[in-house]
């Protein structure tokens, strides 16, 4: 098998001529004769028993020249792009058989091969930090978070319910006199201010105490999920069983013990302020590689075929579909939720999927101008992370997956290495966040839990 001529016919699209020698297209021929001659009934022979010659001057010379191309074309292609030098894309391939017989066999292929990149200016980009800091206010917030969890719920009788409640209820909603899917339940627990029921549902409740039955009436969203129901006044008769507030442990050593590993409030508080600090700054890190990125991308100068987006989008599609799994949902329900179909889908994944491979060329290409190398020790340890990542053999990591891949992916982290370590970075004040669970009064630890429905 060889490369006979390579030649470019357009934009990212590759002719190669490639030719079989006449010993290998004759094992082929004669691998899908014993293939298929069980098959073959022929006049004067047993089904399966006429040789060869005799199937080949029945039917045809060429008979098995169809299964034998199919047999040796890939491996002939793929030796033919190696020396040719290119790196094929996963596209179409335009096939053309050029000659097949005694002498062997020659056919063109046409690929489409990775763009020629350019890219310059990639060294000293200036890029902001944001400064980072954990506040007291921050600590509080956190604390409070952890006293939420840890609240105890207590039974209300001497007053009406209030927002931040949690109300037992039982409810029978009718629209036009009708009742509907959904609108009935029992012993329902309801967070009051939530906002999981429909806008003015919950605002009712508030003001009526335990034992009292009383009807709620609302008008749902015109953009309403259920659209037999969008935009109709609606009836529900509501009886209230029973209000519990959350009652909040005291801050105090006590406290600490039940929660953490630490005896004072004085440690807890330094723990918390230090994982604070590190989340921050891992955030902070992330944001500077995320302007990197960006400004990789456009500094890429490249005639990117269709294909190397299309092929990402799969990728991501893969990878989000088995992430859905996991948590017991398929594409198609997520379709369904969303009322996006196949090309909405792959629309909404698009912007990633050309970020990720402009990215990609670009540090190929930083790889590449900087002569990246990794190490044979850089392989082989990054052979064994992944073994011991998925708790498998080295040896079966490395059956499947090239070293020219492993290699390949060291290499744009070096790259991407590079460009970070050369980039100027200068510092930016913090975000003036409002710490979580903090409301308008500046107090935290009395917002309302969230539950989506």
């Amino acid at each position: 098998m060889s490369l006979k001529s390579s030649s470019k016919v357009d934009t990212n699209r590759v002719q190669l001529e490639v030719s079989v020698d006449a010993d290998a297209f004759e094992k082929a021929v004669d691998q899908a004769y014993r293939k298929e001659k069980g098959k073959i009934a022929i006049p004067g022979f047993r089904k399966g028993k006429a040789p060869r010659k005799f199937v080949e001057k029945y039917y045809g010379e060429k008979i098995f020249y169809d299964d034998a191309v199919n047999a040796v074309y890939p491996g002939a292609l793929q030796q033919a792009i190696r020396e040719a030098n290119i790196e094929m894309v996963e596209d179409k391939i335009d096939f053309d058989v050029v000659s097949a017989g005694k002498e062997g066999l020659v056919f063109k292929a046409t690929v489409t091969t990775k763009p020629e990149a350019k890219i310059e200016g990639y060294k000293g980009l200036a890029v902001a930090k944001k400064r980072v800091e954990a506040t007291d206010a921050d600590v509080n917030a956190e604390i409070d978070r952890v006293r939420d969890r840890n609240a105890r719920m207590v039974s209300v009788e001497d007053r009406e319910a209030q927002k931040g409640d949690i109300v037992d209820i039982d409810f029978d909603g009718r629209v036009g006199g009708k009742p509907f899917a959904g609108g009935k339940a029992e012993n329902y627990s309801l967070v009051l201010g939530a906002g999981q029921f429909v806008p003015g549902f919950e605002d009712q409740v508030i003001g009526h105490k335990s034992g009292e039955e009383f009807d709620v009436k609302v008008t749902f969203p015109k953009d309403y999920q259920a659209k037999d129901l969008a935009g109709k006044d609606a009836v529900f008769k509501v009886k209230l069983h029973e209000i519990k507030k959350k009652e909040l442990p005291g801050v105090d050593d006590d406290f600490v013990k039940d929660v953490s590993d630490f005896d004072t409030l004085d440690e807890y508080k330094a723990d918390i302020r230090k994982k604070i600090l590190e989340a921050r700054e891992k955030a902070a890190k992330d944001e500077v590689d995320n302007q990197l990125i960006d400004k990789l991308v456009s500094l890429l100068q490249a005639e990117i075929p269709e294909a190397m987006f299309r092929n990402q989008i799969d990728d991501d599609l893969r990878d989000f579909s088995y992430r859905l799994q996991t948590q017991g949902m398929n594409l198609q329900n997520y379709m369904k939720y969303t009322g996006l179909d196949d090309e909405g889908v792959r629309k909404q994944f698009r912007p990633q999927a050309e970020r990720q491979v402009k990215l990609r060329l670009a540090l190929e290409k930083i790889a590449e101008l900087e002569k990246i190398q990794p190490s044979d020790g850089d392989v082989e340890s990054e052979y064994k992370k992944i073994a011991e990542s998925y708790k498998t053999d080295m040896e079966k990591v490395k059956k499947a997956i090239p070293r020219e891949n492993i290699a390949k992916d060291l290499g744009v982290e070096k790259a991407f290495g590079l460009v970070r370590d050369s980039a100027v970075v200068t510092e930016a004040e913090p975000a003036q966040e409002k710490p979580a669970g903090e409301g308008k009064d500046g107090k935290a630890g009395e917002k309302a839990e969230e539950k989506a429905e």
